[in-house]
């Protein structure tokens, strides 16, 4: 990875078509996401050979660079080149007809947009409730004790507050008023509406202007959240049409409040919900019908969901499960072989390539899949480019997915499954759920290394230096040749 940010942003807005062409940008761990004007600008070719760039993915008018864990600094540094304001998502209609691949396509920029701010607020929340797990069993704390009454709500605040959080980065990347969406948002966690939604659970009647209210607990949920703030993008520009100009400072914000807030109780709360449980509900239906086998698939798949962003898709169901039962035992599990198989892959190309600079490209990814659990340094930076360890990544997958289903793993926390992650399968109430992580981690690291030095790749060739004596010769031969052509040319 380059360290030079400075020079590798400015080679990337150069490929992307320039400055102009960017609508916005935003990142996630290790990609930068650029919406574009004109797709069609885009170098392709010259925006993959910029050092440091480790692949690139286009989608309609976005084009995602990644450039690895560091991504943060290139961000940085891609900011100070484009004009104020074009961070978050882009307000920039792009005229084509609808289709269903659109449609989809617009859900899924919506999803990662909204939920990649978030991620780091979930993990570090998760991991502080597993702190807190761990010392209650090992018993550091008595049971009950304040301090773990108070990391465990440390823990839970991202996970309680979810809807509000989700109407927030919402409103960025739909490009309307944050304190409005975070304040219809705060109605559905207000004491009094969740008292009242208790009651109707419990079958009493509760009605707003004669219409039936459905009782929903909102608390851990991001589908409501988020689909209220997309209705409130359009209540906003309507309410803003209508009101005279001499009103607006206080009669725009109250009619979208009476707006937006109402239907989000009635409609959308409801709505969204039954969204959300049926993708969970699909999810692990799947799951409880195939067992380890499941988990073995979503273990093969992994790596090509990555490259294609569809991976995003399952953040709410594993944020959901986790906050509801404490744990998710599917799509994570499944994350243990694809990272750690990626890493060991990669150890296998350091191990064997001839080419110093892929050697060391190599070694960075396997550490960062196998410590740290980040694995697309490996997924771009190795297996893509070189293909065959690829698939030596998804039969690697594929088995050690398997055998964390058969192990009955579950993860506490959503962080990046790897080697300083491993606490998050740790199951107070059986003791061998280690023993079965360490070992799928180390047949993962194994499998894939073996089956990649099995399949083999072909070497990237050492680019050798011309020495300075032939550049020479070549600049003496060239001048007169260039010269003829001149002269040609004129006649």
């Amino acid at each position: 990875m380059s360290k030079n940010f400075a020079a590798m942003s400015q080679s990337i807005i150069s490929a992307i078509g320039g400055a102009g062409n960017v609508a916005a940008v935003t990142h996630c761990m290790t990609r930068l996401r650029f919406v574009l004007n004109d797709a069609s600008l885009v170098d392709g070719e010259k925006l993959k050979a910029i050092t440091g760039v480790m692949g690139v993915v286009r989608n309609e008018q976005q084009c995602q660079v990644i450039v690895g864990n560091n991504v943060s600094h290139a961000y940085a540094e891609v900011l100070k080149l484009l004009p104020e304001g074009l961070s978050g998502a882009s307000g920039v209609p792009v005229k084509s007809k609808l289709t269903l691949r659109r449609i989809g396509a617009g859900i899924l920029d919506a999803l990662i947009g909204t939920m990649s701010p978030l991620i780091p607020a979930i993990i570090g929340g998760s991991m502080v409730k597993l702190l807190a797990m761990i010392l209650d069993m090992t018993g550091v704390f008595e049971k009950g004790a304040s301090t773990l009454v108070i990391l465990n709500t440390i823990g839970d605040g991202a996970f309680f507050f979810l809807p509000v959080m989700v109407a927030a980065s919402a409103a960025v990347k739909f490009k309307t008023n944050m304190s409005l969406a975070i304040a219809i948002a705060g109605v559905l966690l207000h004491p009094a509406f969740i008292d009242l939604m208790a009651k109707a659970a419990q079958g009493q009647k509760v009605e707003f202007i004669g219409i039936s209210i459905t009782a929903v607990k909102y608390t851990y949920t991001v589908i409501p959240a988020l689909c209220m703030t997309w209705l409130l993008s359009y209540i906003e520009k309507w309410v803003d049409r209508i009101t005279p100009v001499v009103t607006k400072n206080f009669l725009k914000p109250m009619l979208i409040m009476l707006i937006a807030a109402p239907i989000a109780i009635v409609i959308i709360g409801p709505l969204g919900i039954w969204i959300g449980t049926g993708i969970s509900a699909v999810v692990y239906t799947v799951h409880s019908y195939l067992g380890w086998l499941s988990v073995a698939i979503m273990g093969a798949a992994w790596p090509l969901l990555v490259m294609t962003g569809m991976h995003r898709v399952f953040t709410p169901t594993i944020i959901q499960t986790i906050a509801e039962t404490g744990k998710e035992g599917m799509v994570m599990p499944s994350e243990i072989g694809a990272n750690l198989s990626l890493g060991g892959s990669s150890l296998a190309v350091a191990w064997r390539t001839k080419n110093p600079e892929l050697r060391q490209t190599a070694l960075a990814a396997a550490a960062s899949a196998i410590i740290a659990g980040i694995s697309e340094p490996a997924l771009y930076g190795v297996a893509l480019r070189l293909k065959r360890p690829l698939i030596a990544c998804l039969i690697s997958g594929f088995i050690c997915g398997g055998v964390a289903g058969l192990g009955g793993l579950a993860s506490h926390s959503m962080a990046s499954p790897g080697l300083f992650t491993s606490v998050q399968f740790f199951d107070p109430s059986n003791p061998m759920s280690i023993v079965w992580v360490f070992g799928v981690m180390i047949l993962a690291i194994v499998i894939s290394f073996f089956t990649t030095l099995l399949l083999g790749f072909e070497d990237i060739p050492v680019e050798t230096p011309q020495p300075k004596e032939d550049q020479a010769t070549d600049a003496a031969i060239s001048t007169p040749f260039a010269a003829a052509q001149s002269a040609v040319k004129t006649h």
